[in-house]
């Protein structure tokens, strides 16, 4: 994949993480803590309905795409279950007590707001089938504008909302989320018009479904899993805790988000290349695992660096926020570890969809999600926020190793030495300065040494950033010279 389109695929997640940034201080500041943590389970609703409508066929259209004889048939075959179920579905709660959404998620009895949910997640699962796509395509830009547009649009509304004088409360919020989903539905239908309207007409075998459901079935249920490792603590914090503790967690959860975005680019391209490379050696040469020992080894280093420098400076991020969610701080790196580790695991986990052995990747997500909710229901009860935030590091520790050792298992030995020691370092200083060094500047000057000690423990991947650093910035130089 060239610079060209690996810039094209960033664009996505470093617009979408600079709106988030503007974003959160308006929501912080206009809105309630306990509405900014009614919005947190809005789009915990929608992912749920991504796995569960989905039945994991997005993952096996990602994975047949490049072997796959006819890509529309192969598009019908992987969509065509999940639209059925979705309407369903959707069928079922309208012709029931639609207000049951609304007491589960927001405690409201609002059949507005359970509507609008509905129609959220059903445009968010079409949404998903429509934006693989683009990216099956290579086609960066567009991918990586039907990631930025739903920030946009939301921001937007959210402006519109408090310059308008309109009403700052959960309908206004949850409505602005409604109209971002489905205006951003609206424009994927009309860029991939050619390609769902061919898998209409596709010629496709339903006998050529059980193999994809085969392979889809326990990347669901481990997606299931997966997603409750990442939702676990907000279910426990509404459940036994308060709105207040929510909504101070999922604001620390949204600014770890905005510093791990290097993550969602990376689990963007990661996959399908892999995949592509698979395919293309298997018609040509033996594969290179070196490559992908390298890249795990530059990948490691760089989510240790943005671990450390977010705890370094951590102590900047109260003063651009309500003195309630000063405990921030403390918490931001525990919450990084989640998305970090996550697309850690992505390099070595790998190997488990290689060889198809997907029940592995569901067991690794099942142990590890048994984990998190026993630090959860022991921990977030008596500290709220901080023992969600320590039970969720703790589980997707264990998260990566199991996933590494599955894949070690059925398909080959990997270097581990130096990534456990990183992480299990890096787990312990966050839970530290979650409790030991809870609000001081201990922490942070912790962080910052680790930081030096990088330096040298990775010091070839430090060596080989510079070197890119430089050599783009005498490109530059020389075009700006001809210039």
């Amino acid at each position: 994949m060239n610079k060209a389109k690996l810039l094209g695929y960033a664009i996505g997640p470093l617009g979408a993480a600079a709106l988030g940034f503007i974003s959160l201080p308006l929501l912080t500041w206009f809105y309630s803590v306990e509405d900014v943590g009614k919005i947190s389970m809005l789009l915990l609703a929608m992912n749920f309905g991504i796995l569960l409508f989905c039945i994991g066929l997005d993952q096996a259209y990602i994975r047949e795409y490049h072997e796959a004889e006819s890509k529309p048939a192969l598009l019908k075959l992987t969509s065509l279950p999940p639209l059925i179920l979705l309407l369903c579905v959707g069928f079922a709660i309208s012709m029931s007590d639609v207000t049951v959404l609304a007491r589960s998620l927001y405690g409201s009895d609002s059949a507005l707001l359970s509507m609008l949910t509905v129609l959220c997640v059903g445009f968010a699962v079409v949404s998903r089938f429509l934006s693989l796509i683009l990216r099956m395509q290579e086609r960066a830009i567009a991918f990586s504008m039907s990631q930025l547009l739903p920030k946009a649009i939301f921001l937007i509304c959210i402006l519109i909302i408090i310059v308008g004088g309109f009403a700052q409360d959960d309908h206004s919020l949850i409505g602005a989320q409604f109209a971002s989903v489905s205006a951003v539905f609206l424009i994927l239908i009309w860029s991939t018009k050619t390609e769902w309207l061919a898998a209409f007409t596709a010629k496709s075998n339903q006998f050529d479904l059980y193999p994809l459901l085969k392979f889809s079935i326990p990347l669901m249920l481990g997606g299931f899993a997966t997603w409750g490792l990442l939702v676990m603590d907000k279910v426990f914090l509404r459940s036994m805790s308060s709105f207040s503790e929510l909504g101070v967690y999922s604001v620390t959860v949204s600014v770890a988000a905005v510093a791990s975005i290097f993550a969602s680019i990376f689990n963007l391209v990661w996959s399908p290349l892999v995949y592509k490379w698979t395919a293309e050696c298997e018609e040509n040469t033996s594969f290179d695992y070196d490559k992908i020992d390298d890249i795990a080894e530059h990948l490691l280093a760089a989510i240790f660096f943005v671990a450390t420098i977010a705890g370094s400076f951590s102590f900047i991020l109260p003063y651009f926020l309500p003195d309630e969610y000063s405990a921030i701080q403390s918490l931001i790196v525990a919450c990084l570890i989640a998305p970090l580790f996550y697309t850690l695991s992505e390099t070595t986990a790998v190997g488990i969809t290689l060889a198809r052995k997907t029940h592995l990747s569901m067991w690794a997500s099942v142990l590890s999600l048994m984990v998190n909710a026993a630090g959860n229901y022991f921990l977030v009860a008596e500290y709220g926020a901080l023992g969600a935030a320590i039970a969720t590091a703790i589980a997707f520790s264990v998260f990566y190793v199991l996933r590494t050792e599955f894949s070690k298992r059925v398909w080959r030995k990997m270097p581990t030495a130096r990534a456990y020691t990183t992480i299990i370092g890096l787990l312990v200083v966050s839970i530290l300065h979650c409790t030991v060094w809870y609000q001081s500047a201990v922490g942070n000057l912790v962080w910052a040494g680790a930081f030096i000690l990088g330096l040298f423990t990775f010091r070839k991947s430090v060596s080989l950033f510079w070197a890119e650093l430089k050599k783009a910035f005498q490109s530059r130089l020389s075009k700006v010279q001809e210039g």
